[in-house]
């Protein structure tokens, strides 16, 4: 193709909102335009990476025998409603109305949807396991987007489902999914973890995401130094053995503590490590379900852990007022002990193994100290669990390294859904045994948009981008300096028929600019070979550069294209 007939406007200056790498540099590339906040189109370049990941992805797909579709980005709003989700999933669902005044969202994703077709059509076991896809765009509302194709309120994704009869077809399609995008994200050239994470609003459970460790990332990846453990840091969990104190019971006491208000506060006014003390958080699980949940004063509570273990659709931090009205007291001034019946209590197992502790006493400017489980808090077991964030440098859960903390972005996830959706929507064929059983579903998602920014965090350099073989808009950008010269014009056209001829995609710079112009805006863009064509194609030599490495290397043109076929087959 020639430059001069592509649409790839650059940019000399750095927009000033652009806040990570990836963001600068597809918008002086000339990769990306925003159209409004979080919204963006993808120009041609852009567009020819988006192929060739689709393409990688379809190929990939295509192994496990995935079936591509395609259903409607505007939803009925009842099919959210038979699964709940419509109440549920907090406001970045889009919800309009069409001119009869039924209610349709934009869909953020699409269990709903797939789940309905298989009710419809699919009604014996005979006919399972099935797994189907689509590429197709998605709509979140985020509160803020940021870091340009990193949250978007529009976004490309390739979102997989897997309908099973039993729990063994399940199993064998998340095995399948989970190599499948191994084999995707080795071949796009990304540098990733498959970490344990959060199903989130989906439901499910046996979540896996895989995160590009990167600076711009939004997610914290927690890592064992020793093992491959690794988690989002969300469910990440550290190593901690039960333990029975052995501390006789003191007498409980009331401490006056005015305007004591956080956990650094009350250690100093008292003079007691926190280690010793106990923080409580009161949380509202599915809007109405008070909840108090016990950490060490050390630590944080994990919502994600205590939303997950209530298995509660929503979870929210109680305002100030919401804590009084339930516990007669502000934040700051909580504790375990004397809660309503109402109030369900939650124990991190590191604070359920403490004695002679400190807390709120649920009166403002009060604690308590002295406080022993069972004398005067009733703890069931089952109430103890872990609900703590994992801090770094604490001993890995498998107890054979410490944790290290990275940023990542994540660029994919698949969980077990089970009959999650199956059930709420009436999704049951017959088993073997001729009774209606409940399918049994997988989710399984990937960020194509987001991808092109994941790879630009990873691979760009000070000059420019650099794109993998596999993904890259063209593999060749041939760069004549003046093609006023007859032998330049004569190696570039022997050139670009040689490699069109060898099935390779070619750019060719024809633009009547500067060869400094010409080499920058070359970097800029980060196509995998640069082949100059100066002075000495008199000679028939020409300039090699490898993008990748930065490397230049002097060839004779009779050589280019089998040594071109070579560097190719090496960067991939």
């Amino acid at each position: 193709m020639k430059q001069s007939k592509l649409l790839m406007p650059t940019l000399r200056e750095v927009p000033a909102d652009a806040e990570v790498r990836s963001h600068a540099l597809l918008l002086k590339a000339g990769y990306i335009r925003p159209v409004a906040a979080g919204m963006f189109s993808y120009l041609p370049l852009a567009q020819r990476v988006l192929n060739k990941i689709e393409a990688i992805v379809r190929e990939e797909m295509a192994k496990i025998d995935a079936n591509e579709m395609s259903v409607p980005e505007i939803l009925p709003a009842e099919l959210w409603q038979e699964s709940g989700r419509y109440a549920t999933y907090g406001p970045a669902l889009y919800k309009f109305k069409n001119r009869q005044n039924r209610d349709f969202i934009l869909g953020p994703t699409h269990e709903e949807t797939f789940t309905q077709l298989m009710r419809d059509d699919i009604k014996s076991y005979k006919k399972l396991p099935l797994l189907v896809y689509q590429i197709q765009a998605k709509f979140r509302d985020e509160n803020r987007p940021r870091f340009g194709l990193l949250r978007t309120r529009e976004f490309i994704m390739k979102d997989a489902y897997s309908f099973s009869a039993d729990q063994e077809g399940l199993d064998d399609a998340y095995r399948a999914m989970e190599q499948a995008y191994t084999n995707i994200f080795d071949r796009v050239g990304l540098t990733y973890r498959a970490i344990v994470g959060d199903a989130g609003a989906m439901g499910g459970s046996d979540s896996k995401e895989f995160s590009a460790p990167a600076d711009a990332g939004e997610d914290i990846i927690a890592y064992s130094d020793a093992t491959d453990y690794a988690a989002n840091l969300e469910m990440a969990k550290d190593f901690y053995e039960r333990q029975t104190s052995d501390e006789a019971p003191l007498d409980l006491v009331t401490l006056e503590t005015p305007n004591v208000k956080s956990i650094e506060e009350l250690a100093e006014f008292i003079d007691q490590p926190a280690t010793e003390l106990v923080k409580t958080m009161l949380f509202m699980a599915d809007e109405n379900q008070p909840v108090a949940v016990v950490v060490r004063g050390d630590f944080e509570v994990n919502d994600v852990k205590v939303q997950n273990f209530l298995k509660a659709d929503s979870l929210e931090l109680a305002t100030d007022e919401q804590a009084a009205a339930v516990l007669g007291a502000h934040f700051g001034s909580l504790g375990p002990v004397g809660l309503p019946e109402n109030v369900r209590l939650l124990v991190d197992e590191r604070a359920a193994d403490m004695a002679n502790f400190t807390a709120g006493a649920n009166h403002d400017d009060q604690h308590l100290s002295h406080i022993n489980w069972q004398r005067d808090v009733t703890l069931p077991e089952e109430n103890v669990g872990d609900f703590r964030v994992a801090r770094e440098g604490d001993l890995s859960v498998d107890g054979k390294g410490k944790l290290v903390f990275t940023k990542g972005i994540e660029i994919g996830h698949i969980f077990k859904l089970g009959t999650r959706y199956s059930e709420a929507l009436g999704a049951q064929v017959l088993d073997k045994n001729g009774r209606q059983t409940d399918m049994i579903m997988g989710s399984y998602g990937i960020g194509i948009s987001r991808l092109l920014s994941a790879i630009s965090e990873q691979k760009a350099d000070e000059d420019g981008l650099v794109w993998p073989t596999s993904v890259a808009p063209f593999d060749v950008h041939i760069v004549p300096i003046n093609l006023k010269d007859t032998e330049q014009a004569r190696v570039t056209r022997q050139l670009e028929s040689e490699f069109l001829a060898q099935g390779l995609e070619v750019l060719v710079d024809d633009r009547k600019e500067r060869a400094g112009v010409k080499f920058a805006d070359a970097d800029l863009i980060g196509l995998p070979i640069r082949i100059t064509v100066g002075k000495k194609a008199e000679e028939d030599i020409v300039e090699v550069k490898v993008r990748a490495s930065n490397t230049n290397i002097e060839m004779r043109v009779s050589e280019v294209v089998d040594s071109v076929a070579v560097l190719l087959h090496d960067e991939n």
